[in-house]
């Protein structure tokens, strides 16, 4: 072999050597607080699981950025929703709680609900959301991490059809709920009625915990934090 080519080779070696490492882990995690606001009482205190195929589909289009057609349509790519459901536990005749699975898989699914979806709430910085100052998200920068910190506050009138005390003795009814969801900005906003709005965002999170119930006699606040780390 020639001094020359043996050079060229050697040249590629470090050229292949040198080559950065291309691959980046993304890891997203959940918590959520569920508590009395008025007297500070936690009613729940736990971790949630992530959809991860609809979360790495949002975050491929959050990258893209912002963008708006002739018909005003903006990027959906944002979290602009908390949701509550009732159907994620059954108690049985001794009065034990099961619980069910959270519902989110590795893969991209449009449909992805909670098991019995009741109410929901707008928390984005939109015109949507009446009642910015108890609704709202922050980002909080850590040393290795991000958080977005997703505040919700259900006040003494919501729901509007709620139960005057907290004082049901079963897991049944609308507002004794056991599951808990983050949703994105829907797709199509003029879908018509406010459930078919919803059912054009994506579920990005799920959380299922022991029954509580929303009545006319309590605020209840919802703090869920979502960390963002890369690795």
């Amino acid at each position: 072999m020639s001094e020359d080519k043996s050079n060229e080779n050697k040249m590629k070696d470090i050229v292949t050597e040198q080559k950065p490492d291309d691959n980046m882990g993304l890891n997203v995690s959940g918590h959520i607080l569920i508590r009395d606001k008025e007297s500070g009482e936690e009613l729940v205190n736990k971790r949630n699981a992530i959809h991860y195929g609809n979360m790495a589909y949002i975050v491929a289009h959050a990258l893209r950025g912002y963008k708006q057609d002739n018909s005003g349509n903006r990027n959906t790519a944002h979290i602009h929703y908390m949701a509550f459901g009732n159907g994620a536990t059954s108690v049985d005749t001794a009065g034990r709680v099961a619980y069910k699975t959270p519902r989110v898989t590795e893969g991209y699914e449009a449909g992805a609900n909670l098991y019995s979806r009741t109410y929901w709430k707008v928390v984005s910085d939109s015109s949507d959301n009446s009642d910015s100052a108890n609704n709202n998200m922050t980002v909080v920068q850590g040393t290795s991490y991000t958080d977005i910190k997703v505040t919700c506050t259900l006040n003494y009138g919501e729901p509007s059809d709620q139960d005057v005390f907290d004082s049901s003795t079963t897991n049944e009814g609308d507002y004794i709920f056991d599951e808990l969801a983050l949703f994105t900005y829907p797709d199509d906003p003029t879908a018509g009625t406010p459930e078919a709005v919803i059912n054009s965002s994506k579920m990005l999170t799920h959380v299922i915990f022991h029954p509580v119930q929303k009545s006319a006699n309590r605020i209840i606040e919802i703090i869920y934090t979502i960390r963002v780390q890369l690795s």
